[in-house]
């Protein structure tokens, strides 16, 4: 599984010689009101199963998660349903707002 640190991703964010990924947050909707990537999408990874279908398997992508672990899970599931370029954000958004964004609310 491939994994992308926040600085990493920051970086390929302001790269405008470079398309953006899709930023797929599998938080729950609580964790998302208190913060979030800007221009993330929400898909809580319970409902990944039912709704990964919804999703381009040929786009490059990056899984969101408090930590990593459960984004983790989701890359190796997605990598498993034929998608080839996902990535894991290492740290997640609670690395995120360390590393890249001090102002970032944290729980």
């Amino acid at each position: 599984m491939r994994q992308l640190t926040p600085t990493e991703l920051a970086a390929w964010l302001a790269d405008s010689g470079r398309a953006d990924p899709v930023l797929l947050d599998v938080r729950e909707a609580w964790e998302l009101q208190i913060c979030q990537i800007e221009g993330s999408r929400a898909m809580p990874m319970g409902s990944v199963p039912a709704r990964f279908q919804e999703l381009d398997p040929d786009a490059e992508m990056v899984v969101i998660c408090h930590h990593g672990g459960r984004s983790a899970q989701v890359c190796m599931f997605l990598e498993r349903q034929g998608f080839r370029n996902v990535i894991n954000l290492a740290g997640g958004v609670a690395g995120w707002a360390r590393q890249v964004d001090p102002n970032m609310a944290q729980y």
